[in-house]
């Protein structure tokens, strides 16, 4: 049954608040009313980003990237602790009705993947025919994403707060704060209103993973382990004490208390590294890159090193395949064609339901994992 009235936020408060006295009965309680929303065909309220912004002022000049976002950011209302739990409790709501869709439907989470497009600033749909999935299911998604997205926003001046402590170690900030913000989306998923905390508390832990991750992947020319990079930091300041710059290893290893081998591979993973542009010192043009020049124009490359080719190695994997199990990963991935399909796509072009199409995929790809035909295209993985 389908209803035109759209269930107000606050309203929806009314109730989980009340629950909220007793937690250990509230998940059941929220699935019950979950359930009987969805039966209803009842919409939550979808509120726009403008709904949680100020004014944003002018600025006066030219400015950065970082001063318009900073500027963005400025503009948002923070929230109080007492709405970030309430705020929560929504969540928790539009994600139980979301699985509840996705039970009905017989699908998974993965399959929502990019099946829903909308607009960042109103979260509806860029054109009704966008999302081809069942409409209920796509807009259980959209509330659910709105929620999120408006608990991520408001707590973004955290992401400009925390990474100050790591903008000095050379990696662009803006990086940094990239990879901080969409750890806020995984805060969000974690977060149990439950235990009573702030959300920024737990969110803090969540963007410190994310710069040092960022840090450790980003912040050297050649990437180091994150073992061997935490290892050289004891060497550097074993070696401090030392005052010694070319101590040897085992005078390190007896300091520190560190495996003699490990020492080793930290003093060699410490060597610096050379640009390919730099000059050797010799005069203009006797850079490294100057003598490591091919003078073929085609360059050294050849299509005749491989073995084979990636297009030869799909034909062999596929070919073991059924004709039915290879038409729907040609499809479907675009092999061979000039676009890929969505899985509704090839449920009706095959007359079957989009969970069996769904089981075909599956099945096929689990085939190409077998050691036999992932030889084949492993070399262009």
């Amino acid at each position: 049954m389908t209803n035109n009235k759209t269930i107000n936020l606050e309203a929806l408060d009314v109730k989980l608040d009340d629950w909220a006295s007793e937690p250990e009965k509230f998940a059941g309680r929220v699935r019950r009313l979950a359930r009987k929303w969805n039966r209803e065909g009842l919409p939550l309220e979808i509120k726009t980003p403008n709904s949680w912004k100020t004014q944003r002022k002018a600025l006066s000049r030219v400015s950065t990237i970082e001063e318009q976002l900073r500027a963005e950011i400025d503009s948002i209302t923070i929230m109080e602790r007492d709405e970030e739990a309430r705020h929560a409790r929504r969540i928790e709501f539009a994600r139980v009705r979301l699985e509840l869709s996705l039970e009905e439907h017989g699908l998974e989470a993965a399959d929502l993947d990019g099946q829903i497009r909308y607009c960042p600033e109103t979260f509806r749909d860029v054109e009704p025919t966008d999302c081809k999935l069942p409409n209920d299911l796509c807009h259980r998604w959209k509330e659910l994403h709105a929620l999120r997205t408006e608990l991520v926003e408001r707590n973004l001046y955290l992401a400009l707060i925390n990474v100050e402590r790591y903008a000095h170690f050379g990696v662009p900030r803006l990086d940094l704060i990239q990879d901080g913000s969409a750890a806020l989306f995984r805060a969000v998923d974690g977060f149990d209103w439950r235990r009573g905390l702030l959300f920024r508390t737990y969110a803090v832990h969540w963007l410190n993973q994310a710069f040092r991750s960022h840090l450790y992947n980003h912040g050297q020319t050649v990437r180091i382990p994150v073992y061997l990079q935490k290892a050289i930091r004891h060497v550097k300041a074993a070696t401090g004490k030392l005052g010694d710059t070319n101590a040897s290893p085992a005078s390190i290893a007896e300091l520190t208390g560190m495996r003699l081998g490990l020492v080793e591979s930290a003093l060699e993973a410490s060597r610096s590294t050379l640009s390919i542009d730099a000059s050797s010192g010799e005069g203009e043009g006797n850079g490294l890159a100057d003598s490591l020049e091919e003078s073929d124009p085609e360059g050294i490359y050849r299509s005749s090193m491989e073995d084979v080719t990636l297009r030869q190695g799909l034909g062999q994997a596929l070919g073991q395949l059924s004709d039915r199990e290879r038409m729907v990963l040609e499809r479907r991935f675009g092999l061979g064609t000039s676009e890929e399909h969505t899985l509704s796509e090839l449920a009706g072009e095959l007359g079957v339901s989009l969970e069996r199409v769904r089981q075909i995929q599956m099945r096929a790809l689990g085939k190409l994992r077998t050691p036999t035909l992932r030889k084949t295209v492993e070399p262009f993985i």
